[in-house]
C-alpha cells in the first residue's frame, strides 16, 4: 500500500502542466466579462455597478466562474459551488494550476485579507 501512495504522489508531482499547490488571489468573476477585461462593457449595458449581481447574473446565463487578476488575465475553476458564496469579490483560491487548460483544481477559496 505505502508504493502504491507513493507512486501516486510521485506522478501527480511529476506530470507535466501541474504546479504543485498554491494560493492565487483575485476576482471571483465570470469568464464573459473576463474575457472582456472586466464588468465595465456590462456595467454599461444593464446601468449597473455592481460586481456581484453581474457576476451572478452571467453564470445564470451559462457564463463559467473564474479567477480574474489584477493583469486582465483569468483562471477557470474546476469547482463551480464554491465560487457562488464569493462572487463579485476579492479572494485567495487555495489549489493546483493546470497550465495546459488554464484551470486551477480548487482546494479551498476564502476571502482575501
Amino acid at each position: 500500500m505505502k508504493k502504491l501512495v507513493m507512486s501516486i504522489a510521485a506522478c501527480m508531482v511529476l506530470t507535466p502542466g501541474f504546479a504543485a499547490a498554491a494560493t492565487y488571489k483575485g476576482e471571483i468573476m465570470d469568464e464573459a466579462c473576463a474575457k472582456g477585461g472586466g464588468h465595465e462593457a456590462m456595467f454599461k449595458k444593464e446601468g449597473t455597478n455592481d460586481p456581484k449581481a453581474c457576476t451572478l447574473a452571467c453564470v445564470k446565463a451559462g457564463s463559467k466562474y473564474v479567477l480574474f487578476n489584477a493583469d486582465k488575465s483569468f483562471y477557470g475553476l474546476s469547482d463551480q459551488k464554491k465560487p457562488a458564496t464569493f462572487a463579485g469579490q476579492q479572494v485567495e483560491v487555495t489549489g493546483t494550476l493546470d497550465k495546459a487548460t488554464k484551470t486551477i483544481h480548487v482546494t479551498a477559496i476564502k476571502a482575501a485579507s
